[in-house]
């Protein structure tokens, strides 16, 4: 789990679930699924910032 925020927008370095949190880091219970490499979504107010809570620990590609 990391304590790094992220900016909306900013690219994904590892898939999970990304919770939201307010401006000055509290959670706001609301959570988003991202994938690696992938941009996070706006949130709901300006503002907040996400936080990984819950990492994807699965490694294999699925085809």
């Amino acid at each position: 789990m990391s304590d790094e925020l992220r900016k909306p927008g900013e690219i994904a370095t590892q898939s999970g679930q990304y919770e939201i949190t307010g401006p000055r880091g509290g959670g706001t219970g609301q959570e988003r699924t991202v994938t690696k490499g992938e941009p996070l979504p706006p949130t709901p107010e300006p503002g907040q910032r996400y936080k990984l809570v819950d990492p994807t620990n699965r490694t294999e590609t699925v085809s």
